[in-house]
């Protein structure tokens, strides 16, 4: 796991790209949140999509909403960035577009996207 540090408008955001599984399960994820939070001091993640297990995207297993519910309960903006086009649920495809009207959760086609928005939020 690369874990790199941007800031923009005097708000820093830890941008992490791996090629390896870093959330397949809720523990998973506040131990990823826990150790950036402690390493960086951010509270503005980006993640790549591949470091997220696939069930995740699909919407039935609940993954997606427990996890999110955990990054807005510890104040945690998170932003997943990636390809998302081949997704084709209509549910899902409503989830990232209600998430990317809010102020907390992010789905973004690169990583550069997802760091304004974060910056923006």
């Amino acid at each position: 796991m690369k874990i790199e540090v941007r800031e923009l408008n005097n708000v820093k955001v830890a941008v992490i790209n791996s090629t390896e599984l870093l959330i397949t399960d809720v523990q998973s994820a506040l131990d990823l949140m826990v150790t950036v939070k402690y390493e960086t001091g951010c509270s503005n993640i980006a993640l790549n999509k591949e470091a997220i297990a696939g069930d995740f995207f699909v919407l039935s297993t609940c993954l997606a909403g427990e996890i999110l519910q955990k990054f807005i309960n510890y104040g945690v903006c998170f932003a997943v960035y990636g390809d998302f086009s081949k997704y084709t649920s209509e549910p899902l495809k409503d989830f990232i577009y209600e998430s990317n009207q809010g102020r907390d959760i992010f789905f973004q086609p690169d990583c550069e996207q997802a760091v304004l928005k974060l910056c923006e939020a």
